[in-house]
């Protein structure tokens, strides 16, 4: 890495024909063009020290740049070079570039800097993932729940009459053949060892019929629905399962997959949600201590038989997934811990309503509408919370409904928007990344809610493509390695918010090859 910056320094001289000892500095010479040029030759992943030899230089205008320059510049790999040198050939490069009006050799490197790594580059473009994902982009607002619920979970009780829907648009606006088929998984979202006769009564594969063309929106697209279980296809086993989604008949073109989960009421779970018991937790944590009473039904050893999972909100990114009967008594395990079933309460989620763009709702800033691409929503700019005092807000924990105002069949009559967020932030984030973050795309981090830096507005920002209706979101930051999103470093946490739980308890019983799905227990932090 030093050698490529001594080799990108060189081609600084070239270009500008300046000699080592030649400073050029401009008295207005103040946002973090530098910090951002740092950044984007990665020296913050190549292990640099926090020195600075002379911050005075960079007093001229704007003295919030010296805490970052302190992180960026000095000794890069234990090889020290002249920080007056670097410092001088960087802001002479961009006051030439700016001189001259081209993009220079800063913005050539700018623009060819990409430090951002998801899953998605360690995944071929049809190698199934057993979770929530979308592998075509032509695919959106994929939705599953319960027929009679649109912000339910998709959860079914095993041999009950109830069904899940599932849901998606198609933007090619045409006709294709999509069908489906099911996978059982184990507690862990593996495939079971089961062959799907073992779990599918009657065929395997559906197609899905139902389709409907957009009405009177800008962007077109076809709007898919279909049902589970159905006359040609019954579930017979509990657990987990992956719906796949395919093209043409061929599985292997695969263009959904979506978790759902089939339960059966053999155990009775009486949960307790309380602020945390270690007293520095208290006004921050929650606490979840459950009991499962199994009378009527044999659990051999619980404490290799039973795979107990908790969520929040039905994230998965920050469930937990190893707790094990603190004491068993009988026919009841107790669950009753200090620091292991406890999760950060976090705040109440911010949200905004579109269903109308005509009439402005009150995060609306603007509308604005572009005949290249359509509908622009510029929210109202949001602030970070992770200081202020907790407030009550009325959200639906995250979750998104699909809803227009005006029309009749919110399903084919909403129409697609570019949302703006912007989020004002004075330092830049070196370990990780922020993004925007709800139900609306799954509970996940990737390129498309990544959220970028704006240094001429000092905050980041995110643009999504979303469909009409009511959102909540909230800002999460992602530490780089991390696989579990962090939501208090923006959003702040208080014991005081309320949020959705649920517990599953699956059960492998001796001589079997699946987990069975034995209980859930849905239960809210507030009522």
């Amino acid at each position: 890495m030093f050698n490529l910056l001594l080799v990108l320094l060189n081609n600084i001289l070239k270009q500008l024909k300046l000699q080592k000892n030649s400073y050029i500095f401009k008295n207005n010479f103040s946002k973090p063009e530098l910090v951002w040029y740092i950044m984007n030759l990665k020296l913050r992943r190549s292990g640099i020290s926090v020195e600075i030899d002379n911050p005075r230089l960079f007093q001229a205008q704007e003295e919030r740049n010296i805490p970052l320059l302190r992180r960026y510049l000095g000794f890069v790999k234990g090889k020290s070079f002249d920080i007056l040198i670097l410092t001088s050939l960087l802001s002479a490069t961009i006051s030439s570039a700016q001189e001259r009006k081209k993009p220079g050799f800063w913005n050539t490197l700018n623009a060819s800097a990409d430090t951002v790594v998801t899953d998605d580059d360690y995944y071929g473009s049809n190698t199934i993932r057993y979770e929530d994902y979308i592998y075509k982009p032509n695919i959106k607002t994929v939705r599953l729940y319960d027929e009679n619920f649109e912000l339910s979970q998709p959860l079914i009780n095993l041999g009950s009459q109830e069904k899940l829907k599932l849901s998606f648009d198609d933007l090619d606006a045409d006709l294709k053949n999509y069908s489906f088929t099911l996978i059982h998984c184990n507690a862990a979202w593996e495939p079971s060892d089961l062959m799907p006769a073992e779990y599918i009564d009657g065929f395997q594969e559906n197609s899905i019929n139902d389709y409907h063309y957009s009405f009177n929106t800008l962007q077109r697209y076809t709007h898919y629905n279909t049902f589970l279980p159905n006359n040609n296809m019954r579930i017979t086993k509990s657990g987990n399962y992956i719906l796949k989604v395919f093209l043409d008949g061929n599985p292997e073109n695969i263009v959904i997959t979506k978790r759902f989960r089939i339960y059966e009421n053999k155990i009775i779970i009486q949960p307790k949600v309380f602020a945390a018991s270690i007293i520095a937790d208290r006004n921050f944590k929650q606490e979840i201590d459950f009991t499962i009473n199994h009378t009527g039904y044999s659990i051999t050893n619980p404490y290799t038989d039973l795979q107990i999972v908790i969520t929040q909100n039905n994230r998965w990114d920050n469930a937990k997934t190893s707790l094990k009967p603190l004491f068993v008594k009988d026919m009841e395990l107790v669950y009753d811990y200090d620091e292991d079933n406890v999760f950060t309460g976090g705040n109440e989620f911010r949200n905004f309503d579109m269903k109308s763009i005509r009439y402005h709702s009150e995060r609306i800033g603007s509308v604005k509408y572009d005949s290249s691409s359509g509908t622009h929503v510029y929210l109202m700019p949001d602030e970070k919370r992770t200081f202020k005092r907790y407030s009550t807000i009325a959200d639906i924990n995250g979750n998104y409904a699909v809803k227009i105002q005006e029309g009749n069949n919110s399903e084919v009559e909403a129409d697609y928007c570019y949302v703006h967020f912007f989020l004002p932030y004075d330092d830049v984030l070196t370990d990780g990344n922020l993004y925007v973050f709800g139900a609306f795309n799954s509970w996940k981090c990737n390129r498309e809610n990544l959220m970028v830096y704006n240094s001429k507005r000092f905050g980041y920002e995110a643009t999504l493509f979303l469909k009409q209706g009511y959102y909540n979101y909230e800002y999460v930051f992602l530490k780089d390695g991390a696989t579990a999103a962090d939501d208090t470093l923006i959003e702040g946490m208080h014991y005081e918010t309320e949020n959705d739980y649920t517990i599953y308890v699956y059960h492998r019983q001796q001589r079997t090859f699946y987990d069975q799905l034995i209980g859930v227990k849905r239960f809210n932090s507030a009522k």
